[in-house]
């Protein structure tokens, strides 16, 4: 018996995949299993990827917005860079700083970047691979190169945009940031270590140590999946950590739905009633706290 598209358990292999638990043959061979066939594998697998034909909700040249490819970063790692949004016309915005998932800052999260742009915010999309070489086309390099790349070289290159933006002279000099799957947990980590970090957005992503909750100064708002059992692992202790700490934040769970339900590129994952009340929640969130 075949199956035409995706299953449970073929969503829970491809998350172990790009995750990195598996090389690409082991996935595929996983696949070709549960699918019953690799013939019926490599019909269903464009199904799991994420599909960047979808990845304009706002288009790249919407003339409600100025935005700029390859911004460098200043304070920083040489040659990190970003893609900067921000709405047409003169005067200062609270700032945001948008961090990808662990393929890079690709036409996804572009768009993403453009969305806060259009909520009257300066947004940054940042290229956390660009002092590396830059996010490359081919998914399956861009995760090998987030395989190498440290936890705090990422933080840290996150951390300089924060201050680039709170100097930007476009800003109004508060910072948040929002940031999916890799990049939320690089959110948590920013709010732990950058005190110029008002607000943090981060979409199930993976919580820091406990013990660095105590330096979170920034409130939070932590968007989790109902399905996503490798990320809810953690919320118990992470939470337990921010109350002790005092931390001003609220947790949303979203029942029955899969890790990057935002990511409206991907038609396996994605859940379009999760996703708007996330970002209904998650622009009300910035605006409150960066005025």
């Amino acid at each position: 018996m075949t199956n035409t598209s995706p299953t449970r358990d073929m969503i829970e292999l491809y998350d172990d995949f790009t995750h990195g638990g598996m090389t690409r043959r082991s996935f595929m061979d996983g696949l070709a299993r549960l699918a019953g066939s690799a013939t019926a594998a490599a019909a269903i697998l464009p199904m799991l990827q994420n599909n960047y034909a979808h990845a304009e909700t706002v288009k790249a040249d919407d003339p409600r917005l100025e935005t700029q490819e390859g911004v460098l970063v200043t304070g920083g790692d040489k040659g990190l860079s970003g893609y900067l949004a921000r709405p047409k016309g003169s005067g200062k915005h609270p700032a945001v700083l948008v961090i990808h998932e662990n393929r890079g800052l690709n036409p996804h999260i572009k768009d993403v970047t453009r969305r806060v742009a259009l909520e009257g915010f300066l947004a940054l999309g940042l290229d956390v691979l660009s002092p590396d070489g830059g996010t490359p086309e081919d998914e399956d390099k861009a995760r090998e190169m987030f395989d190498k790349l440290k936890g705090e070289t990422a933080e840290a290159r996150a951390a300089t945009a924060v201050r680039f933006l709170a100097s930007h002279p476009l800003s109004s000099g508060k910072v948040g940031t929002v940031g999916f799957c890799w990049g939320g947990g690089i959110v948590n980590r920013v709010a732990a270590g950058e005190p110029l970090l008002k607000a943090g957005v981060a979409y199930y992503g993976p919580q820091p140590p406990a013990e660095r909750a105590a330096s979170i100064k920034a409130a939070l708002l932590l968007h989790y999946a109902g399905l996503d059992q490798r990320i809810d692992a953690g919320i118990p202790a992470y939470k337990a950590a921010l109350d002790a700490a005092h931390v001003r934040y609220q947790i949303y769970i979203y029942d029955g739905v899969d890790h990057a339900f935002n990511n409206d590129t991907n038609a396996a994952l994605y859940n379009e009633a999760a996703a708007t009340l996330a970002w209904s929640r998650t622009i009300a969130f910035l605006k409150a706290e960066l005025g």
